[in-house]
């Protein structure tokens, strides 16, 4: 039996989101462990404790590498999604990047050493990348236009989730072995490092039980089934509903359109009527990496270390960061789809630009630097006492509290809206993969870049942030409250820009005409060409087919 609850399609693939945030958290937690920093020490301190009892852990570069070897099997996951995707289906490749985890998940925590550790990292992020480009591809194709960005919004809450759930199985598994270094027991992280296989195994059990993307079955000329999810999915169990009816006729026709583009490539999104929206989904990604957030992700209790927080005070300071996560995404969730993407991106990046300004000149202005680094971290280079160390955490929480509600959904929900169905995998495939080879550089150079430009690391994130506060406003269109045929028709206006299409800063949210037309209250046809908040080519061309 197959569900039609949309909801519960869009609860259950996004499982596939909590295993990137259960590797963050895995990460990140470790950094402060022991056990952990012992068993894969690289000096100065460290066994054989000759005269100290503290572990310096891997040496910065390497502590990058080991952080960036994810992101980087990620890259090549996302790459090879969109092939994969579109030959085997949305939801055989999701069940793929599921089994590939289980491979990665047994290497890392069965690690001898830092190559297999790497090793391990790698092979889940393959994993990570399929899930993170596919899962969202799914969802949105699947989903109804009013809900489509509450649904795919979703997966970032699942990643805040699987953050927050293994750091405190980390925590808790810190306390494994002896009360000193010298004590550790290699289970405090082969634990937590097991464990993270379970949600896999669940999500693709479940998926299983789910449909497959109605677009996805009519590009395969399955059209009784691609009919039957939608009626399903969007219509209630009906068939006759009149929204399944005007969605199954919006598929026909651009199916229809794209049988004359057959076999297309990556090379395919970047001619001229499409460089625009790959250089938008591309960049989409690469600025939710430049905004500093996974820098935080992973490296928190480094700068909590700095402001001079230690074993469990600082891991547990840290845990806050990852409520805060949790707490945050809500808002997004609920009205992200009334907002708009393009209001949310703009707030976002400018309050995330302010606190990563103002965290500079906490630490610059009132920061002295620590030779070899706080307790042999080198990364942890400098110290912030008193009243300016609280308000670098304050400014740290704040700047996640920006985030959560802003980039870090809109950033998912954004790239899958922006293509038409013939290129949407690879598209989002390609964007995703710009995602994860900035996460990867960001991994690797990060710890190295706290060691040597200390408090300039916020400064750069800082300008990140204005950067991109500029390009959303200028080449950044709303796509909220639109069909994804509709998004197409916007990109194609005939009156706008060429090869752009509407102007981004004429472009507005038309949510409630397409509630309504989703509820069945108003003709479909007179809603599109009479009542939309503006006009689209596909919405001209009708109108002067009724002259």
């Amino acid at each position: 039996m197959v569900v039609g609850n949309v909801y519960v399609i869009a609860a259950t693939a996004v499982i596939g989101g909590s295993l990137f945030g259960f590797d963050i958290a895995s990460m990140s937690a470790q950094l402060e462990m022991p056990a952990y920093k012992c068993y894969f020490n690289q000096g100065p301190l460290g066994p054989p404790f000759t005269n100290d009892t503290e572990c310096s852990g891997p040496k910065s570069l390497n502590q990058g590498g080991i952080t960036a070897s994810m992101p980087a099997g990620s890259w090549l996951g996302a790459l090879i999604s969109g092939p994969l995707s579109d030959r085997l289906g949305r939801k055989t490749s999701i069940m793929i990047g599921c089994v590939i985890w289980l491979v990665g998940s047994t290497i890392i925590c069965a690690s001898q050493n830092v190559g297999m550790l790497i090793v391990g990292r790698i092979i889940n992020g393959l994993a990570v990348g399929i899930e993170s480009a596919q899962v969202p591809v799914y969802i949105s194709e699947i989903s109804p236009p009013s809900k489509r960005g509450r649904f795919v919004g979703a997966q970032q809450w699942a990643i805040t989730w699987g953050i927050l759930i293994m750091y405190y199985i980390s925590y808790g598994c810190s306390f494994i072995g002896g009360s000193l270094p010298t004590d550790y027991s290699t289970a405090a992280w082969r634990i937590p490092w097991g464990l993270q296989m379970l949600p896999a195994i669940g999500l693709g059990i479940a998926m299983i039980f789910l449909p497959e993307s109605p677009r996805w079955l009519a590009r395969k000329d399955r059209w009784e089934d691609c009919h039957n999810v939608l009626a399903a999915v969007h219509g209630k169990g009906d068939p006759n509903h009149p929204f399944v009816h005007v969605e199954l006729q919006d598929i026909k026709e651009m199916c229809e359109f794209e049988r004359q583009h057959a076999d297309v490539t990556y090379l395919d999104l970047f001619k001229p009527n499409m460089l625009n929206r790959t250089v938008v989904a591309l960049f989409t990604q690469i600025w939710s990496q430049l905004t500093g957030m996974n820098v935080m992700m992973y490296y928190i209790t480094y700068v909590f270390g700095m402001a001079g927080y230690s074993g469990n005070a600082n891991l547990l300071a840290s845990s806050i960061q990852y409520i805060i996560n949790v707490l945050m995404t809500l808002p997004a969730l609920i009205w992200i789809d009334r907002w708009g993407r393009r209001p949310t991106m703009l707030i976002g990046s400018t309050l995330m630009c302010i606190f990563m300004f103002a965290n500079a000149g906490l630490m610059g202005g009132n920061g002295t630097v620590v030779p070899g680094g706080v307790k042999g971290v080198a990364a942890e280079s400098m110290s912030v006492t008193g009243a300016p160390a609280k308000g670098l955490i304050a400014c740290t929480y704040l700047f996640v509290a920006s985030y959560a509600p802003t980039w870090g959904p809109a950033s998912w929900i954004y790239p899958p809206e922006l293509f038409p169905l013939r290129l949407r995998g690879k598209g989002v495939a390609l964007a995703t993969s710009g995602n994860w080879a900035f996460n990867m550089a960001l991994g690797l150079f990060t710890p190295v870049a706290f060691e040597n430009i200390m408090y300039k690391t916020y400064i750069m994130f800082g300008v990140f942030n204005f950067a991109m506060t500029i390009h959303v406003f200028f080449g950044f269109p709303e796509t909220a409250g639109k069909t994804l045929e509709e998004t197409e028709s916007m990109f194609e206006d005939p009156n706008g820009i060429k090869y752009i299409g509407t102007a981004p800063w004429k472009t507005h949210v038309a949510f409630r005409r397409i509630a309504e037309i989703e509820a069945g209250h108003v003709d479909p046809k007179a809603a599109i060409t009479g009542d939309h908040v503006e006009e689209t080519a596909t919405e001209a061309n009708i109108e002067k087919s009724a002259v």
